[in-house]
């Protein structure tokens, strides 16, 4: 997710246990779309447009997502190497949402992110703040992860 980082969601399929490090440390990225609010929003959380966008290498692709964007909902993108190397599921559930603004979901280790929308005339930053992981260098992830929102703005801005 949305934008979902490679670095980060690899570990996300190995670690089934809740995350207890309560020293998470915060990373935020973030990308100014030349689209309006709704359009951002629509193209970031509809299934459809998620495949177009949601992955951090043009040698990976999206095939598949899923979500139902409700508190509770689920959340899910399927994320592979284009040859058929190696691909995971992303999965996250919702735990707070206000349409066309902001939404925030947990990963199945028990890590948040927060996606923020805001809109300023016909510009939109999206904000994403999420909880690092301990496999992979910070720096990793946050580059995995801005990558990610690099290709949604590029998606979104031309179509």
């Amino acid at each position: 997710m949305i934008v979902m980082a490679v670095a980060g969601a690899c570990s996300f399929k190995k670690q089934k246990l809740k995350n207890i490090n309560m020293n998470t440390t915060k990373v935020t990225v973030q990308a100014t779309i030349n689209a309006d609010r709704k359009k951002v929003w629509d193209y970031y959380t509809n299934p459809d447009h998620i495949t177009q966008w949601n992955f951090a290498d043009p040698s990976w692709h999206c095939p598949n997502a899923e979500n139902d964007m409700r508190v509770g909902g689920k959340y899910r993108a399927r994320m592979e190497a284009k040859d058929g190397s190696f691909g995971f599921d992303f999965e996250a559930i919702y735990n707070e949402l206000i349409a066309g603004e902001k939404f925030t979901y947990e990963m199945g280790d028990g890590r948040q992110a927060t996606v923020n929308f805001i809109g300023r005339d016909s510009q939109t930053e999206v904000i994403v703040e999420f909880d690092a992981e301990t496999e992979n260098p910070v720096e990793m992830q946050k580059a995995g992860w801005q990558a990610i929102l690099d290709n949604f703005k590029k998606y979104t801005e031309s179509n």
